[in-house]
């Protein structure tokens, strides 16, 4: 189901427990009229692949999923060969190879015959498809996670153009595979590395940042049913705070969910420093951000 416009994406979005901002729903409204991809950056936890989750419920398509780390390449992404499956069927079928190169006068004739059946074997039963190449040949439209991009390499960032720019990929030994239907693509990164100028260009660039106030209480109240308002008012400002110390990881939202799942689960319906204290470890994953915050309570509890 694509979008009628930006307040139909907010609402959709909303309707599977995703609070969009403005922003973002514009540019999702955007890249879907415009067959175009999403490049999401932003701090590990803000929200970026939970976007393409949301997206792929409120949309109804399956989400297809492709992670990214160093050292990816076209095989594990777009295909491979079933070498296995091929040995096997060759075994299996042995004297039928015998009977085809039986009249055969020479090695180079006895060659040439099997070639000729080449296509028996380099065809789409031994073909095994790998995330990119799913979302191109789903015969429904589907959401394609690329996640995690800036941890590919250059060389695989550079594989990508052709099937962002034409929803395209070439297999040597079938040919060009056009998608059956325009996939919408999120790209997330973390800034791990900086994507390259032709990516960029090729896709539509949306920052998901620390959320505003008003919007994570929103958020927290949604997510955790049945928190108190007043604990949530609390946490939020608590949060805020610890985002302005010199942190090495600052907490994102994902964390403000976890505290408040964790101070449900405690059954603890109000906010002190000696509660702080005691539920760092959920907030903060160093230890020297956990010394820096317990040094900090009454920077964070003004």
């Amino acid at each position: 189901m694509e979008f009628e416009s930006v307040d139909d994406v907010r609402k959709r979005l909303e309707s599977v427990n995703y609070i969009p901002s403005r922003e973002i729903a514009t540019v999702v409204f955007l890249a879907s009229a415009t067959n175009k991809p999403i490049l999401v950056e932003g701090p590990a936890g803000a929200g970026k692949t939970e976007l393409a989750r949301a997206l792929a419920r409120c949309m109804k398509r399956q989400k297809i999923r492709l992670q990214c780390y160093e050292g990816l390449d076209e095989a594990k992404a777009l295909y491979e060969w079933e070498y296995a499956k091929q040995l096997l069927y060759t075994q299996m079928i042995k004297e039928k190879i015998n009977d085809l190169i039986a009249g055969a006068s020479s090695l180079t004739e006895a060659i040439d015959k099997i070639a000729e059946q080449e296509n028996a074997f380099f065809s789409e039963r031994f073909l095994l498809a790998r995330p990119l190449l799913q979302a191109i040949s789903s015969d429904k439209p589907v959401v394609l996670l690329i996640d995690e991009i800036d941890k590919s390499d250059p060389e695989f960032e550079a594989f990508l153009l052709e099937l962002l720019s034409e929803f395209q990929v070439s297999i040597p030994e079938l040919g060009l595979r056009k998608a059956k239907n325009i996939p919408m693509v999120i790209l997330t990164s973390n800034n791990y590395r900086d994507m390259s100028d032709a990516l960029k260009r090729r896709c539509i660039h949306l920052y998901i940042d620390y959320p505003e106030r008003e919007l994570e209480k929103r958020i927290v109240c949604l997510k955790i049913p049945g928190i108190e308002k007043r604990l949530v008012d609390k946490m939020v400002n608590a949060i805020n705070n610890i985002r302005n110390l010199d942190l090495k990881k600052r907490p994102c939202i994902s964390e403000t969910l976890d505290w408040a799942q964790a101070l449900m689960v405690l059954q603890i319906n109000d906010l002190s420093p000696e509660v702080l204290s005691e539920t760092i470890n959920v907030i903060c994953k160093y230890q020297a951000d956990i010394n820096l915050v317990r040094a900090s309570m009454e920077k964070i509890f003004k």
